[in-house]
């Protein structure tokens, strides 16, 4: 059975513009051929692919026609790219989903490392390392920064190294909530728990595994907690005593050089493994990319 093109491209502009009048315009289409379109592919799927929403979203059943419609535009793109077909002055589009240390860190300088013949805009979406697959699955994103190993559907796995973290605090944050500074005067197991903590978001758990492992009890970080939802700004507030926090080792570093920093557990770093997934596309500008992604992840990140 056949997927209609003009459907498949219609359902991709109403998940993108987030509603049908939007589509419709960007299409240059009425609002009721767009309602059409989008109903006679779901009668033709036997499923229904959105949810009439505002903005609308997209059912699982519907992730998989949008990551299709995408699939379907970067092939067609880089068709007539090699046909000499294509607008010279319409550059590529690569959207990536990224966790915000690596694009803190690391993740730039990879991209400045990828050729720009032709030209190639990239869309970032920061979003956890464990949750940048959904971005894949639900075809917001072709390539992704994640912790998983395992593949999604029509993905491509590369491993790409493990990213440091390191338990720090400030040295008068360690004064008035750790019993002291390192060595510690009080065992870090029992203070730790009770001291104000810095967390990325609610999503955020490396503190609170941090916790556990160190102390070996269910319970994992304090509840005096300060969300700061930037890797710049978590390593400031924990510089700036708020509370303690893991830190990227790179950034990390400079301040435990200084002083600004002080280390809480020194033998007892995080290391997340960090994998490159992207979709089995023949697309030269996706396979650059991943090329350069690896590269800069090889001389910032630990290797195995």
């Amino acid at each position: 059975m056949e997927l209609p093109l003009d459907q498949v491209r219609t359902l991709l502009a109403v998940v993108d513009e987030g509603t049908f009048d939007a589509a419709a315009a960007a299409l240059h289409v009425t609002p009721s051929a767009v309602s059409q379109r989008v109903k006679a592919l779901e009668q033709r799927t036997g499923r229904v692919l959105l949810m009439r929403t505002k903005p609308v979203r997209a059912t699982e059943s519907g992730q998989v026609v949008v990551r299709f419609a995408r699939q379907l535009a970067r092939l067609e793109r880089d068709a007539r790219m090699e046909l000499g077909m294509a607008d010279p002055d319409q550059p590529a589009r690569l959207s990536i989903a990224v966790n915000a240390d690596s694009l803190a860190t690391w993740f730039l300088p990879a991209l400045r490392q990828v050729p720009q013949e032709p030209r190639i805009c990239f869309e970032l979406h920061r979003e956890d390392e464990a949750h940048t697959t959904a971005l894949l699955r639900e075809g917001q994103v072709m390539a992704a920064v994640t912790s998983s190993p395992d593949p999604v559907a029509g993905c491509t796995v590369r491993r790409l190294g493990r990213m440091r973290y390191l338990p720090v605090a400030g040295p008068e944050f360690a004064d008035r909530w750790l019993g002291g500074r390192p060595p510690l005067a009080a065992p870090l197991r029992r203070t730790l728990p009770d001291a104000p903590v810095v967390v990325f978001d609610r999503r955020d758990e490396l503190q609170d595994t941090f916790v556990r492992a160190l102390t070996r009890r269910a319970h994992g970080a304090s509840r005096l907690r300060h969300y700061v939802p930037t890797s710049e700004g978590f390593a400031d507030s924990v510089a700036a005593g708020l509370g303690w926090g893991l830190v990227p080792e790179s950034q990390a570093a400079p301040r435990l050089l200084t002083g600004a920093f002080v280390p809480l557990a020194p033998d007892l770093p995080v290391d997340v493994p960090l994998f490159w997934q992207q979709w089995k596309l023949d697309s030269p500008a996706l396979a650059a990319t991943g090329e350069a992604v690896a590269a800069a992840a090889a001389a910032a990140l630990r290797s195995d």
